[in-house]
């Protein structure tokens, strides 16, 4: 429960209200993550948020996109060079990828969910050999709002990358509308794909359905929710959808696990 000290070796800003930070420990230990999971982050005088890991710092620390929406989360993005947060865990599930070795992959992320997914694109983008063919659908508000775009122009390479707004812009010559319309645009075989899928609710229950319709099974739809976790370790309860604490149980669970709770308001 007490937060490690870590140093603010860089701060990206991603959009007027989004900024990535790269954390390096002040005592130089490397505490290793799986890609999914998630560190409470302290911004100093200001409190404490549950933020995902998006990559690793050179350095052994964490690199982690936040949205400016709340008054720890402003503090976090102001973040600069040489500032000190604190770090606790990392903690919850993470995105099993041995689960989907062998099958076609499709990755479905909106908005901001995206950055949970960064790590698993890496891996596929990387080690694209021990999967079959791989997909990646992005949904975003407006054409600069997406997230990362350097890197998925470098994706799009490897990967068939398909990116759907939903206010375009005059110069947006890209898809329109719903990220499930995109589900119609890929290729993939059923009942061989594992799907990932990040995002706000609505959309990943919208999506999570189309791939259910489409014939994939609900136990290789991974999804990861978001709650209002404030321990981490599932003492105090703020987390819980029905029966599961979402900082132990999940946050990444698969849509058989959930399709029932996600109507479910937060207790």
């Amino acid at each position: 429960m007490i937060p490690i000290p870590h140093r603010v070796r860089s701060r990206r800003p991603d959009r007027a209200d989004t900024a990535t930070l790269t954390l390096d420990p002040i005592d130089g230990e490397y505490r290793p993550f799986l890609p999914g999971q998630f560190t409470m982050l302290y911004a100093p005088g200001v409190g404490e948020i549950p933020i995902s890991i998006s990559g690793r710092a050179r350095a052994g620390g964490y690199v982690q996109t936040i949205r400016a929406v709340g008054a720890v989360s402003r503090a976090l993005c102001r973040m600069r060079r040489g500032d000190i947060v604190g770090v606790r865990g990392p903690f919850g599930t993470h995105w099993d990828m041995t689960r989907a070795a062998g099958l076609d992959v499709v990755v479905a992320a909106g908005g901001l969910g995206l950055a949970p997914l960064r790590p698993v694109i890496r891996e596929l983008e990387a080690h694209g050999a021990r999967y079959g063919r791989i997909s990646l659908i992005v949904g975003a508000r407006t054409p600069s709002t997406v997230m990362y775009p350097r890197e998925l122009a470098r994706w799009a390479r490897d990967l068939d990358v398909q990116v759907t707004v939903d206010h375009p812009d005059r110069a947006w010559n890209g898809h329109t509308g719903l990220i499930t319309k995109l589900v119609s645009r890929i290729v993939f075989e059923p009942r061989r794909t594992y799907a990932f899928v990040c995002g706000p609710e609505i959309m990943m229950r919208a999506t999570a359905e189309e791939l259910v319709r489409r014939g994939v099974p609900p136990e290789r739809i991974a999804l990861s929710l978001e709650r209002n976790m404030k321990c981490g370790i599932g003492r105090c309860g703020h987390c819980q959808l029905g029966p599961l604490f979402t900082c132990v149980d999940g946050p990444v669970l698969t849509y058989d696990k959930v399709a029932g709770l996600l109507e479910v308001k937060q207790l």
